[in-house]
């Protein structure tokens, strides 16, 4: 979780050995304990982001039956208070990162996948739940990105407080098809 939040605070040149291993209360060497490298170390950290915010996700909202359910619980769960604040804008900000493209690409690819396929549980064809799928997914990137960059200036995107709740209750209402 260390490396996720300097990713989240800083970027990939955050992620420095030095300063996660102070921050930890280890020793360098503690570190080469467990990651062959600082590159061993990032992918376990943004492996980690997908398994915890994407793998898990998904499987938790799979036990829900009713597909209405199932995306209003999801979005929900995604547009909520974040693990690591701002770390999602942060990793797409480094999408061109050998290390960081793989997995975003992955993590993006299986959420509008399943986004599509909850989409076309409700009726829509595949054509149309893939295009809402894709819609849906570029409202939540808008939201993580308003919440990191501008929480001040737009109180409504903070996941906490009355007038975020509000507005989070709009918008995944808004991303719910009507029956």
């Amino acid at each position: 979780m260390a490396a996720l939040r300097a990713l989240a605070r800083g970027g990939v040149a955050a992620v420095a050995v030095d300063v996660l291993a102070g921050e930890l209360g280890i020793t360098r060497g503690s570190f080469y304990w467990h990651f062959k490298d600082r590159e061993a170390l990032l992918v376990a950290a943004v492996e980690l982001w997908e398994q915890r915010t994407t793998d898990d996700l998904i499987a938790r909202l799979a036990t829900v039956d009713d597909p209405r359910d199932k995306l209003r619980e999801g979005f929900r769960s995604a547009l909520g208070a974040e693990a690591v604040a701002g770390l999602e804008p942060s990793l797409l900000a480094h999408v061109d990162h050998p290390v960081i493209t793989p997995v975003v690409e992955r993590v993006i690819e299986r959420r509008i996948a399943f986004l599509a396929e909850v989409y076309a549980e409700l009726g829509l064809t595949p054509a149309v739940a893939r295009r809402q799928a894709v819609v849906a997914y570029a409202a939540y990137l808008g939201w993580a990105d308003l919440r990191r960059s501008a929480s001040a200036v737009v109180p409504e995107v903070a996941p906490d407080g009355p007038r975020g709740q509000a507005a989070m209750k709009h918008l995944v209402e808004q991303l719910i098809p009507l029956p």
